[in-house]
This record gives C-alpha cells, structure tokens and sequence, in this order.
C-alpha cells in the first residue's frame, strides 16, 4: 500500500516553474501508484492564467483535486485558531492530509510543522520539502 500524497502551493509552483525535481518526484509518485491530491483551495493560491500555466493545468489533470466542503472548512479554521495562524489554505492542507494519512510535499515546512504540532492528531502527517 502507498501513502497518499498531498501538494501545497509550494508543489504548484513548483511545477508551473518547471522544477525538475519536482516533475521527477511527482513522475516517481505515479509510477509507484501513488494517489495524488490537492486541495481546491490550494489550486486557487496558484493558478493565475490559464494562457501562461498550461504545464500546470496538465499536471492537475493527473491529481484528486479535493473540494473544500463544510466539514473540512470548519476544521481548518479551528486548527488556525488552535496554531494562532490565519493561513487557513496551509491549515485545509494539513487537515486534508491527517484524514488521508498522507505525505505533505511543501516549500513551506516550518508553517505547516507548527499547524502539524497545534492539531495533535497521531500519527501525524510527514513532511517533505519541495
């Protein structure tokens, strides 16, 4: 069985930038069978222009975007009040990713380690840096 993983916007970008070694972990990912998710919200803190991110469009084509129903967007806003942060799509990123028992791939490790700690869920989600 594979561990799911979950992309922050850090992922996105990364991809929209051509990052290699990004392409190259997301390749190796589906290769191994992985699923793939991001989060609805997460796309909407990345895309910009339809025109311009036709790499990135490709890529999503490939990956479970999740919507943001109520119940995930309650728990995220708790889980920012709990981490004192305001940054609810890193927080729907966390909380996507405890449900599914996911990896978070991010660029933002320390932001998403503090909202990781402040939800106290076992076990917790790991973290890998883009």
């Amino acid at each position: 069985m594979n561990i799911p993983y979950v992309y922050d916007a850090g992922a996105l970008i990364a991809i929209d930038n051509d990052d290699r070694r990004m392409w190259a972990r997301h390749s190796l990912a589906l290769e191994d069978g992985r699923d793939i998710h991001v989060p609805s919200v997460v796309v909407s803190q990345s895309w910009r222009d339809s025109r311009r991110q036709v790499r990135l469009g490709k890529f999503l084509a490939g990956c479970h975007v999740v919507p943001v129903g109520l119940q995930t967007a309650k728990a995220a806003g708790i889980l920012c009040g709990k981490a004192g942060t305001t940054d609810i799509v890193d927080a729907t990123v966390v909380v996507v990713a405890a449900t599914l028992g996911a990896i978070i791939w991010t660029s933002d490790p320390h932001d998403i380690r503090a909202l990781i700690d402040a939800q106290d869920v076992k076990p917790a989600p790991v973290i890998r840096t883009v």
